[in-house]
């Protein structure tokens, strides 16, 4: 009789950290794919940035720099989001991509800010398109970001929580890193001054 509680308490521990096990292996899956829909809409931005680009040389020729600026921020900003789509949630992968991707989403700002300054650029049938599809994608990437990061919270809680820390540990499930804001000043409090 002792020798059957005994094994039934095996096999309800075994079962639970099976469960563990599965939880874990779920979350991580969410935060995975809430990653793939990031990628998607980054390789987005970054397609539509070369078509904004040709658009504004026409209008902006003397403002060479900061369309050489979207170009080179766009380029190194490619590399660092093939790292992270191939490890998502890794800390260094994630703090590239970070990075790059504001040093692009500053570009863009200076490029759409000296447009602002031509009439006839900011009139183009074509260049409200890419702009508004552009805004439209910024929106998207910020969705999915949220999604993202609400499913590595979950993933590094659970794996973070007693007994869950145990399964985790075990079977090296990793801290997963959150993707910080992309937009520039978007993190940043507005200062106000009366006077």
């Amino acid at each position: 009789m002792g020798g059957w509680i005994f094994l039934g308490a095996i096999g309800l521990l075994l079962a639970y950290g099976i469960a563990l096990f599965n939880g874990l292996v779920r979350l991580r899956n969410r935060f995975l794919n809430a990653f793939s829909q990031i990628d998607v809409q980054l390789k987005r931005r970054h397609d539509l940035i070369p078509n904004l680009v040709e658009i504004a040389k026409g209008y902006i020729e003397h403002e060479s720099s900061t369309l050489e600026a979207v170009v080179d921020a766009r380029a190194r900003a490619v590399q660092p989001l093939h790292a992270a789509a191939a490890r998502p949630g890794d800390p260094g992968a994630m703090k590239q991509l970070n990075q790059s991707e504001q040093a692009l989403s500053g570009a863009l700002g200076k490029l759409l800010a000296v447009a602002e300054a031509y009439p006839e650029l900011k009139a183009n049938e074509t260049m409200s398109q890419l702009s508004e599809e552009l805004t439209s994608t910024e929106n998207r990437i910020a969705f999915a970001r949220q999604a993202y990061n609400d499913a590595v919270m979950k993933f590094n809680t659970a794996r973070e929580v007693f007994p869950g820390s145990l399964v985790a540990s075990s079977f090296q499930f990793r801290h997963a890193e959150l993707l910080a804001s992309t937009r520039p000043g978007e993190a940043e409090t507005p200062k106000v001054q009366l006077s």
